[in-house]
């Protein structure tokens, strides 16, 4: 089933972006996005035609890494760092889903 175009543009992981547009909206290259894709950061949604297409939630670690690279941080360490930062994000997000539940056992 199709998404709505308001379900789409509310989901942070729709792949809305095309890969110029990604570039453009963070100020940087279409080369520079590639490597993030290269370096495992993250793995854009492919169209029917093979072409990168990119979500909120994906320009939003590329933002991220493109800011420490700029402050001179290498791109795998960057790369790492942000990944890093997620998971601990998700980790506690999960923790604190799980919070309410551990103390209504108590």
């Amino acid at each position: 089933m199709a998404q709505s175009p308001d379900d789409m543009f509310g989901d942070e992981n729709y792949p809305a972006y095309t890969i110029g547009q990604a570039a453009e909206m963070l100020d940087t290259t279409q080369d520079f996005l590639r490597r993030l894709d290269e370096a495992k950061l993250i793995n854009p949604h492919r169209s029917a035609g093979g072409h990168r297409r990119y979500s909120r939630y994906q320009l939003r670690l590329a933002a991220r890494v493109r800011e420490m690279v700029d402050q001179g941080t290498a791109l795998d360490a960057a790369c790492r760092i942000v990944i890093l930062e997620d998971q601990l994000e998700e980790a506690l997000r999960q923790n604190q889903s799980q919070q309410p539940g551990a103390r209504q056992r108590d």
